[in-house]
């Protein structure tokens, strides 16, 4: 294992807790982040990593009216994106597209293709579905799962159906199978639901405590990895869902945020409020023989699957991106 390697920073003027990696610009490693602060005028900043691949431009900086508490790119059109914001007194999410000619404009504008306004309880996160072209969405409130149709030709969003999550689960966000554009996992505080789009209605669940984040194998099927507070970081096999099929120990504190790299099989990126973000590499793939007894091995028979510790953070670290041929984290 490697520690402390700081590669290449991009500082931002206000605290930020979110970042996206840009899907649909398949010509460039771009990303998306938008700030967090109480009382200034929030910005959204477009990043582009040089053709050199030794810094990271500024390709674009919008302002926008709110704290961001969430973002994602929309993985189709490289311009589209989601927000989660809060005004201080509610939250709400909202659709937006960068404008075309911003790169040669002063102080361009946001235009706001639709707001998802159906919300009653707080938003917590929109998910897009990450495979390609899709016109549906999903917003995640702390009681509801709502599932959007978008037309941005119309800049309209309107509520295909909603359901709830049942009096005694509170959601905190989710992830959309890149495999199954019908299936979806949310976490909760003591579960992963899975539930079924075209139904509304859950199909299974894991139950674990404290889970903060899940996100999908973009490379594997049927491969979910949850980061939890105390426990670390677990692979589940989903066709066997009762124990975790890997385990890795996490972070010195609560693991916060965890995600799958989309091209290379194995690679894990976590981010954790030990201000720390940690790098491992543990395969899921079963053609792998090794990797297929490694599975079943307890975890003090393996090689260390710690890559990597990136340390230069000043606090804790909230949120990584899917796409990490550069570890680009932000923090506050």
């Amino acid at each position: 294992m490697q520690g402390g390697s700081s590669g290449i920073g991009y500082g931002l003027k206000y605290q930020a807790r979110c970042i996206s990696d840009v899907k649909a610009d398949t010509d460039h490693t771009s990303f998306i982040t938008g700030t967090l602060s109480l009382r200034e005028e929030n910005e959204v900043h477009l990043i582009r990593l040089s053709s050199g691949g030794t810094e990271l431009i500024c390709e674009g900086l919008f302002s926008h009216p709110n704290e961001i508490w969430d973002l994602a790119s929309c993985p189709f059109d490289q311009r589209i994106f989601s927000t989660v914001f809060s005004t201080g007194e509610s939250y709400g999410a909202a659709i937006w597209q960068i404008p075309e000619l911003y790169g040669q404009l002063n102080s361009p504008q946001l235009e706001r293709i639709a707001s998802l306004d159906a919300h009653v309880a707080k938003i917590n996160c929109v998910l897009w579905w990450p495979s390609g072209r899709h016109d549906k969405l999903l917003s995640i409130d702390d009681e509801n799962i709502f599932l959007w149709t978008l037309d941005c030709s119309k800049k309209a969003a309107q509520v295909q159906s909603k359901e709830s999550s049942g009096m005694l689960h509170y959601l905190s966000g989710g992830a959309w199978d890149p495999h199954d554009m019908n299936a979806v996992a949310t976490t909760c505080e003591s579960s992963v639901q899975f539930w079924d789009l075209r139904t509304m209605k859950k199909t299974n669940a894991i139950e674990r405590a404290h889970i903060r984040n899940a996100n999908y194998d973009m490379k594997k099927s049927h491969i979910l990895v949850t980061a939890e507070d105390e426990s670390g970081i677990h692979i589940w096999d989903l066709r066997k869902p009762k124990s975790p099929a890997k385990e890795l120990p996490g972070h010195t504190h609560w693991t916060w945020a965890v995600t799958c790299n989309p091209e290379y099989d194995g690679l894990i990126l976590s981010a954790g409020t030990d201000s720390t973000v940690n790098l491992w590499q543990a395969p899921t793939s079963a053609e792998d023989k090794a990797t297929s007894e490694s599975i079943t091995e307890p975890l003090n028979q393996q090689a260390d699957p710690l890559l990597n510790s990136y340390s230069d953070y000043e606090d804790s670290v909230y949120g990584n991106c899917p796409n990490f041929h550069l570890c680009f984290m932000p923090c506050f």
